[in-house]
């Protein structure tokens, strides 16, 4: 069986390039979407009158056998036919005659190709949406354990203020939820239909584009032949949403690598989320968070790869377009599998509430003090400088901001009364922040309160 544009070549292909040009080994992947567009777009050339009842019968019943073949995982593909449209149109032909070419009229792999991708997209982007929302619930439910859990927040690595924990499992909750958006916002790019803009310039066929947007479930239909067929803006707007996302999953599982050492024991990590060493017995690694935390830079690579494919490229189609599809697969096949793995070892987590509270005193304190003092009628670069000072000469005298006296505050300032010792308590300076979003206890509630009820919990 000859190669379907054979006619205008005078040599055979050279297997070299019948090897370096497939792509059938990763875009086979495509196969039952490239069948579903196969059978919408056998329904409009029976609507257009470009085949007959009789011949659309005998197409569908040998699209539906293949389609069979594929989900049974008999369908055998050949590098020697590039790719996923030509190997079912071949098994086509093998099992209808000839009238299976047919099926390609008004149709070029370029806009069938882009079809079958933003098909695929549609149904794996309600995976990962899914997926998005059970890591969300897990991070409230683990919210709603904290609420009464204070731990010292860090800026700069440094100790900051005290906070609620669960003030910090509901931010993260939080960029989960913006990460949530973008996927949506891609959905919809994606979710509009380039087939019957042929090679590039539409087709000469009474194609009803509008019935096959209805009967292949997109909300709308691209409105430029060329730029149907050009662009893979859809799976950059993919890709990038992946590499935030995972940019978010990688700092979680930082702060939790970290607050896993013996240096933090704030909290521990299942035993069966975790490995040991091959010559140290006494270690536990925290393996899952860490390899978590080096995917994502295969996300940022994959987005970055499609881009340079993209940056040089004359409209309309190019072949470069073909090394769209690996990074697709692989960033959407990488988020899934750490959505699905971090969700049960979040769930296992335990909390170590007496070290996390012995974190959030001593200097995490001092901002109170100087906020007393702004009270009191002092501006506040000044008490800043004022606390400032009284940290030095703690820190020289080995003590810590709990131990002091108001003998020695009242040396920095004679504004500082009895009341002043009272705010040396990390709960009372957590509870002191009650701004909306906050990390008071009724502003961390009212959090949760929004994100049970947003959650469906």
């Amino acid at each position: 069986m000859q190669k379907p544009w054979e006619g205008r070549f005078r040599e055979k292909t050279d297997e070299l390039v019948e090897e370096f040009t497939q792509s059938v080994s990763f875009d086979q992947r495509l196969a039952l979407q490239d069948i579903r567009q196969n059978l919408a777009h056998l329904k409009a050339l029976r609507m257009a009158g470009i085949v007959s009842e009789e011949e659309e019968k005998l197409l569908r019943k040998g699209l539906e056998e293949i389609e069979q073949e594929v989900k049974e995982n008999r369908m055998e593909f050949s590098k020697a036919w590039e790719d996923v449209h030509m190997n079912i149109e071949r098994r086509l032909i093998e099992k209808v005659g000839e009238v299976g070419g047919k099926i390609h009229t008004a149709r070029s792999r370029n806009d069938q190709v882009a079809t079958d991708e933003r098909l695929f997209i549609k149904e794996e982007l309600l995976k990962v949406l899914e997926g998005l929302r059970e890591l969300r619930r897990t991070l409230v439910l683990l919210a709603d354990r904290t609420v009464d859990v204070i731990v010292v927040s860090y800026t700069h690595l440094q100790r900051a203020q005290p906070i609620r924990l669960a003030h910090h499992f509901l931010a993260y909750r939080e960029a989960l939820l913006a990460d949530a958006i973008r996927f949506a916002h891609a959905y919809r790019l994606v979710d509009s239909l380039p087939l019957g803009s042929g090679a590039s310039a539409g087709v000469d066929f009474p194609i009803d584009r509008f019935f096959l947007a209805q009967e292949l479930g997109f909300r709308s239909l691209t409105r430029n032949s060329l730029y149907a067929v050009a662009e893979r803006d859809f799976i950059l707007e993919v890709l990038y949403a992946c590499a935030v996302c995972g940019m978010h999953l990688s700092r979680l599982s930082e702060d939790l690598i970290l607050w896993s050492s013996e240096e933090f024991g704030f909290v521990s990590l299942p035993d069966r989320f975790c490995t040991g060493s091959s010559i140290m017995p006494q270690k536990k690694n925290p393996d899952v968070l860490e390899l978590i935390r080096g995917k994502t830079g295969r996300l940022y690579g994959n987005l970055f790869a499609l881009l340079t494919v993209m940056k040089g490229l004359p409209y309309s189609y190019n072949r470069d377009l073909q090394e769209d599809k690996e990074p697709l697969f692989d960033s959407l096949d990488t988020l899934k599998s750490i959505l699905v793995v971090l969700k049960p070892l979040l769930e296992g987590l335990s909390i170590n509430s007496e070290k996390t509270y012995s974190s959030a005193g001593n200097f995490a304190l001092a901002t109170d003090l100087a906020n007393y003092l702004v009270l009191k009628g002092m501006p506040f670069r000044q008490a800043h400088k004022v606390v400032g000072s009284l940290v030095a000469h703690l820190l020289e005298k080995g003590k810590s901001l709990e131990e002091v006296s108001l003998e020695e505050l009242k040396a920095f300032s004679e504004l500082f009364e009895e009341d002043a010792l009272s705010l040396l308590k990390p709960e009372k300076v957590a509870d002191r922040r009650k701004s909306y979003g906050g990390t008071a206890k009724e502003q961390v509630l009212l959090q949760l309160e929004v994100a049970k009820r947003e959650e469906g919990l």
